[in-house]
């Protein structure tokens, strides 16, 4: 008898799954324009949860990139002396972690005389500047060979006073000789640079005698996860004889501007998630209303208040799954709108945003249900199949 009570188990519980199924399907058929409505307050909910998330968990990146533009946000320079090694500073570029750097370029100022009057010559490295002084304003062309030797960029305010233009030439003049230069490009910055004679370094180095000598460095460096401050902590201790620090108006900029877009992303989603909840709320009691004589008649037959709670929470977990799965495809289509729009770049889905639109879909759709499947289980039969 032992052995033949799970097959009858078996046999009593099978009609049980299928007639509860049949409930739960017939119930989100008949009442379709009301199943929509919850279908479409809940899908709204998912799609903002992945647009915002897609975008919060790529905005690091985005934003780094994009505050590039500010230039450099990273300072080397000697602590006491007026140069330092440029050999120190090859050392660091060296031993910086893959993709930290995206540009650095060594500076050395200093005077020279030209056939008109002293001007102060700045040596850089070429193909490492335009990265970190984007926001220059070039007429004509910049250099991108770090030896160029025979071609200079000027400071429009300089330019000016020399009363030479693109194409022109000035002679560097000194007790080595003289060093004929053609201007390729003049260069409009709104500060010092306006002023300055830009060579290359090692001509600078030549011409000034400061072989080996750099007077600071510049560096853009990747800051998404707040790198620079970390970056800075070490080579401070490796290079104590050395000045090291951010740039802060740049790269405390970067920090300020992600964590109030952050919390607008979180805000507004918070919001949402709160309407989608109140609008499941109010369509789910009109559905428990409209359904009254079904669950009297379901006690009445002999349904606990526990079948009851797992119909409803069903029902509402099959929308809610299908709202999210139709979130997360609108949701990735308005994140790819917002990075085109304020990034103009694609936005990469990653892997936490799917399960949090998820979660936070059936956690709004169970919230929202709690209410409804209290009002469904408090039906008496006797009192609303009264006279049936």
């Amino acid at each position: 008898m032992a052995a033949d009570q799970p097959a009858g188990s078996m046999k009593k519980t099978a009609p049980v799954k299928s007639m509860f199924w049949l409930l739960v399907i017939r119930a989100l058929r008949l009442r379709m324009q009301r199943v929509s409505v919850v279908f479409a307050a809940l899908t709204v909910g998912a799609a903002i949860v992945t647009a915002m998330s897609a975008v919060y968990f790529d905005i690091n990146a985005k934003m780094s990139q994009e505050l590039r533009t500010f230039g450099a946000n990273f300072y080397i320079g000697p602590a006491s002396d007026n140069t330092l090694s440029q050999a120190d500073f090859q050392q660091i570029l060296t031993a910086a972690p893959a993709g930290l750097i995206n540009a650095g370029s060594p500076y050395l100022y200093g005077m020279a005389r030209t056939e008109l009057e002293k001007v102060v010559v700045m040596g850089v490295w070429f193909d490492s500047l335009q990265p970190l002084v984007p926001y220059w304003q070039v007429s004509g062309q910049w250099i991108g060979v770090n030896f160029d030797d025979r071609n200079a960029m000027i400071g429009v305010k300089l330019a000016n006073r020399l009363q030479v233009k693109v194409g022109d030439s000035i002679t560097l003049v000194g007790n080595d000789g003289q060093q004929r230069l053609q201007i390729k490009g003049i260069v409009e910055s709104g500060d010092a640079t306006d002023n300055v004679l830009i060579v290359s370094l090692e001509l600078a180095q030549k011409w000034l005698h400061q072989p080996g000598k750099i007077s600071n460095a510049l560096l853009n460096v990747s800051n998404d996860l707040g790198q620079v401050d970390n970056f800075a902590r070490g080579l401070r201790q490796q290079y104590p004889q050395l000045e090291i620090r951010p740039i802060l108006k740049v790269s405390a900029s970067e920090g300020q501007v992600l964590d109030k877009i952050k919390g607008l992303m979180g805000l507004i989603s918070v919001v949402i998630l709160v309407l989608s909840s109140l609008c499941v709320n109010t369509t789910l009691l009109a559905m428990v209303s409209e359904r009254s004589r079904e669950f009297a008649l379901q006690k009445a037959l002999g349904a606990g208040d526990r079948d009851i709670i797992r119909q409803m929470l069903t029902e509402t977990l099959l929308i809610s799954l299908a709202a999210a799965l139709t979130g997360v495809v609108l949701g990735f289509l308005l994140a790819q709108l917002v990075g085109h729009t304020v990034f103009n770049a694609a936005i990469a889905l990653r892997a936490p945003v799917f399960p949090l639109t998820l979660l936070s879909s059936v956690l709004v759709a169970a919230v929202a249900a709690i209410v409804p499947t209290r009002y469904a289980i408090d039906v008496q039969p006797a009192r609303v199949l009264k006279g049936e």
